[in-house]
């Protein structure tokens, strides 16, 4: 079997015209690359433009401030990546006169950039031969060559890349590295993948033993936490609201949120609205709390189910530090508020 050469051909036959694909300038593959991470393209793409639009260079991003980042990302998750994303460009830009290191251990060096973004990027922008080990590459490898190794422990990491280098040609790392990851995302899929049509079937060892199931093999699986978040949307005599900048730590760090009690378990309104007079204190007069979703709004983190209820809490006076609605909107806040003030504030 060539692996290599039919895998390069079924890549030129097959891939998506994608604008990250048109150049080999570092900064569009990179920022491709950190967006792609845990992101499926038809989503990412969009954002990609807005991105490129808002920042055509790496300078533009470094100079822009965070708070811009993190509402244009706003809806992609995993918000670290943005935060990265634009801690890298400050770097690049202002330590680096705005040049991307051209080299995998130069690339390394980076803030959030790490092995495989680091091999993507020296692959193709500079044709640097490291081979890119992702789950695609994970499935595709231990499908087509039968790998059992549990792909959870980190030892097995390098199984997967020493094999993936020793199938990589040297003067086409580029188009390799591109085939595998489209190869896993378009035809070598998580779930029932068409093998009927797919260039590897008579050589598969998982086809042809039955196994495309139960490979790539996972045993750990994490732990999946329940949270009771309530969110209070404080509204005063003037219809103004409240916002907070959540802390450094935890979840959506930096991103903006209304006030919020966390309780062990989803509350009624006779248990939340002593907690919301308490939050509130002596000297505001609350008139009415109204739990304006009948059932919990439930948000899938990776380790995290979040169980979300927002309450509106009327006041009859003025609050200090309180907001309209238009100066709320240009706050980056986590998609699930955001969606909530879309839905509820025209």
């Amino acid at each position: 079997m060539d692996f290599s050469n039919l895998l390069i051909q079924w890549y030129l036959q097959n891939k998506r015209d994608l604008p990250w694909r048109k150049t080999t300038h570092p900064y569009p593959v990179w920022l491709s690359e950190i967006m792609l991470q845990q992101t499926r393209v038809a989503q990412g793409l969009p954002y990609f433009l807005r991105f490129i639009e808002a920042f055509p260079t790496v300078n533009d991003m470094a100079n822009a401030p965070e708070e811009q980042v993190l509402k244009l990302w706003q809806g992609l998750g995993y918000y670290s990546r943005a935060r990265n994303l634009h801690a890298t460009a400050k770097q690049v830009a202002f330590e680096m006169g705005g040049n991307f290191p051209n080299s995998y251990a130069g690339l390394l060096k980076l803030k959030g950039v790490g092995d495989y973004t680091a091999a993507a990027i020296a692959s193709i922008s500079y044709g640097e031969a490291v081979p890119v080990v992702d789950g695609n590459v994970y499935r595709v490898l231990a499908r087509v060559f039968g790998i059992e190794a549990d792909i959870s422990t980190p030892s097995t990491k390098k199984i997967f890349a020493e094999l993936a280098a020793s199938l990589m040609p040297v003067d086409r790392a580029a188009d390799f590295n591109q085939a595998m990851m489209e190869f896993g995302a378009l035809q070598c899929v998580p779930k029932s993948p068409d093998c009927g049509i797919c260039i590897f079937n008579q050589d598969c060892v998982a086809f042809n033993t039955g196994r495309v199931a139960r490979l790539p093999v996972k045993l750990k699986k994490q732990k999946v936490t329940d949270r009771f978040f309530n969110y209070i949307i404080i509204k005063d005599n003037n219809g103004h609201t409240k916002v907070t900048r959540r802390g450094e730590k935890g979840i959506w760090h930096g991103l903006y949120e209304f006030p919020l009690l966390e309780t062990s378990i989803s509350g009624s309104e006779s248990e939340i609205k002593p907690q919301i007079r308490a939050f509130l204190g002596d000297n505001v007069s609350l008139q009415n709390v109204t739990l304006l979703n009948p059932e919990p709004v439930i948000h899938k983190l990776s380790h995290q189910k979040l169980h979300i209820n927002f309450w509106e809490a009327t006041v009859n006076e003025a609050l200090p530090e309180m907001l309209d609605i238009e100066a709320i909107k240009k706050y980056p806040f986590p998609i699930v508020i955001h969606n909530f003030i879309e839905a509820h504030w025209d």
